[in-house]
């Protein structure tokens, strides 16, 4: 589920003043063309032959480009357009909408827009970026394996990878392998055998999942116990979706899959190399120690996950809950907080306050956006957008790249388009924006560029949709409309 190569596109003069800063980052951000993908699926492409390269078309637009000195809506049109469609309880009471200018930061819209109401995975805007502000874009996850204090013993530690795979059959592109990490370990040991891997997952702390989740939501396959050490984000199955069947206890599901890279009859327990032996450690004919000279703790071998930008953006595109807790909990280590539930959420609080941010009412349970626990308003969102768009915190710009385009890619590429009603479609290619859906709550925050092609940030957050009336893709085509209603708006 990965970002494909970026397509040429046409070059366009930025604005002056500070509207270039603006638009310089977004348009490099947000004007990308997802060739190689197709309604979520990866479309393998051959390399073209010289002939074919001689009259290959350049392919056409997915977003549409910011026209130069593009006009700017007028509050009271953009009141006139949307105002009625946020405000008719067609989506309950607890509508909440805000809409701002990118490159003045005027506010062109508001509803309740600085009360703050249950996010879902528009939360994850937020985790993208705390993490991006903690960690910089090209930050890597380390996942180790050093010399354990018994005979024979070895000691995998998790850093916090998410995305890790065992093999070649990953869910997630670019991630590191446990079986590249077993043959370093093997080299390093120089053939002496492992009769032991201690699974160390103690990096994270507090429970494996939030108290405030749905109660279905691990069983579901939408969440999965969250601990410092997994593969393929804890699936079952690595090429399963979102909504797979998760591994109970994951560092250890880990651990047995790197044992059997390593040997027969390797076992597999909990441990780290201090609690390996609690004596004096042991250095026999059969130990690595003995074997190698490498002493206990010593390292054999690493492997490093995708960069920071990259699992942003995965855990944008897809709405990764799994990925978005590793990173809060990212957020968590840098910021020196305990890496739990409440230290990933404290410490990302703590990130965004410091931004200088509206954060009335701002709270956080998770990084994720499963919990309903979660309060954050439209004009925090709304601001968090602009922010990373005006060039002051360049590292947040990162955030665009992953966020999906409406009717193209990620968790909008069945919206804004076919079978939706023709009002909610004009968003496609214009609209990217992350998605947020729990029962009874949808959301939809991002961008959108309208018809006289000024960028606009928008957030619109329903926290009491009637869902046993009104279906996800009615509440979602409703939303989809207001944004389309922008995305046309020539005011």
């Amino acid at each position: 589920m990965g970002v494909a190569p970026k397509a040429p596109w046409r070059s366009r003069k930025a604005l002056a003043g500070a509207g270039a800063a603006v638009l310089a980052l977004v348009l490099v951000a947000v004007t990308v063309v997802l060739a190689g993908r197709r309604g979520g699926v990866d479309v393998p492409v051959a390399a073209p032959t010289v002939a074919e390269q001689a009259v290959e078309r350049a392919p056409g637009p997915v977003l549409v480009a910011n026209s130069d000195d593009a006009p700017m809506p007028s509050p009271a049109a953009v009141q006139a357009a949307i105002g009625t469609l946020v405000t008719n309880g067609e989506l309950g009471p607890g509508v909440h909408a805000a809409v701002v200018d990118v490159a003045t930061g005027t506010e062109l819209y508001g509803y309740q827009q600085t009360d703050p109401a249950t996010p879902a995975s528009t939360t994850k805007l937020v985790t993208a970026a705390a993490a991006l502000a903690a960690r910089g874009t090209g930050y890597r996850i380390a996942t180790r394996v050093v010399a354990g204090s018994a005979p024979g013993e070895v000691v995998l530690i998790g850093g916090g990878d998410p995305t890790l795979a065992i093999d070649g059959t990953a869910t997630y592109r670019g991630a590191a392998r446990l079986d590249a990490l077993a043959e370093q370990v093997k080299t390093a040991l120089g053939g002496a055998p492992v009769s032991r891997v201690l699974v160390d997952a103690t990096l994270y702390t507090g429970p494996v999942t939030s108290p405030s989740w749905d109660s279905d939501a691990v069983s579901a396959g939408y969440g999965a116990p969250i601990t410092a050490l997994m593969t393929n984000g804890a699936r079952v199955n690595p090429k399963a979706a979102s909504g797979a069947q998760r591994q109970p206890a994951p560092d250890l599901s880990a651990g047995q899959a790197f044992a059997a890279l390593l040997g027969d009859d390797v076992a597999v327990s909990r441990g780290t190399v201090a609690s390996s032996s609690q004596a004096t450690p042991q250095v026999t004919a059969s130990s690595p120690a003995a074997a190698t000279g490498i002493a206990p703790g010593a390292e054999l071998g690493r492997v490093e996950s995708p960069t920071m930008l990259r699992l942003v953006e995965v855990m944008l595109t897809a709405s990764d809950n799994v990925v978005a807790e590793a990173l809060a909990r990212q957020v968590a280590i840098a910021g020196g907080q305990p890496a739990s539930f409440e230290g990933g959420a404290a410490a990302t609080r703590a990130l965004i306050s410091g931004f200088g941010l509206p954060v009335t009412g701002f709270g956080l349970t998770d990084g994720s956006g499963l919990s309903r626990d979660n309060l954050i308003s439209p004009a925090l969102l709304t601001a968090l957008v602009r922010l990373a768009a005006d060039g002051s915190h360049p590292e947040l710009g990162a955030m665009f790249s992953g966020l999906p385009v409406g009717g193209w890619s990620g968790t909008l590429d069945d919206r804004f388009r076919d079978p939706a009603p023709p009002e909610s479609r004009a968003g496609a290619g214009t609209v990217r924006a992350k998605t947020g859906s729990l029962d009874g709550v949808n959301a939809l925050a991002g961008v959108v560029t309208t018809a006289d092609g000024r960028l606009l940030a928008f957030a619109l957050l329903a926290d009491e949709v009637p869902f046993k009336t009104l279906s996800k893709w009615q509440a979602e085509w409703k939303l989809d409309r207001i944004a389309s209603v922008l995305a046309s708006c020539g005011c």
